[in-house]
């Protein structure tokens, strides 16, 4: 295999990953009894980061932003409005979905530098 599509399989793979980790944070109900968050607006910091890691993956795969941006900050939304309505244990909070929000702007960002990086040339003459 070479070394081009070993870093394509790495990539789909923390995809896969990240996407897993997201639905599994966004649906799965919750049980009563579920202890406190850790600390005041930890379930805020969660949001952004499922959001920021999925999307921060999605275009470090390779998807083009044009496709997962939007349809992050549709999702973002979206996930809200299952949880209230459809999940034991959830609610729909529109402080969660501005926090999911801000997980995708800061995801693209993220992605957007780790690719600027990239192309900067490298070695002596920088």
């Amino acid at each position: 295999m070479t070394s081009s599509r070993a870093m394509t399989h790495l990539r789909r793979a923390v995809l896969a990953l990240a996407l897993l980790l997201h639905f599994a944070a966004l649906y799965v109900p919750r049980v009563p009894g579920d202890g406190p968050d850790l600390f005041p607006g930890a379930d805020k910091v969660a949001h952004v980061g499922i959001f920021a890691l999925v999307v921060a993956a999605a275009l470090w795969a390779g998807l083009p932003a044009r496709w997962v941006v939007p349809l992050a900050l549709v999702h973002a939304v979206v996930s809200e409005a299952v949880q209230h309505v459809l999940l034991p244990g959830r609610s729909g909070d529109p402080w969660d979905a501005l926090a999911d929000v801000v997980g995708v702007a800061l995801g693209w960002a993220a992605a957007a530098l780790v690719t600027r990086a990239g192309r900067r040339p490298s070695g002596p003459g920088r």
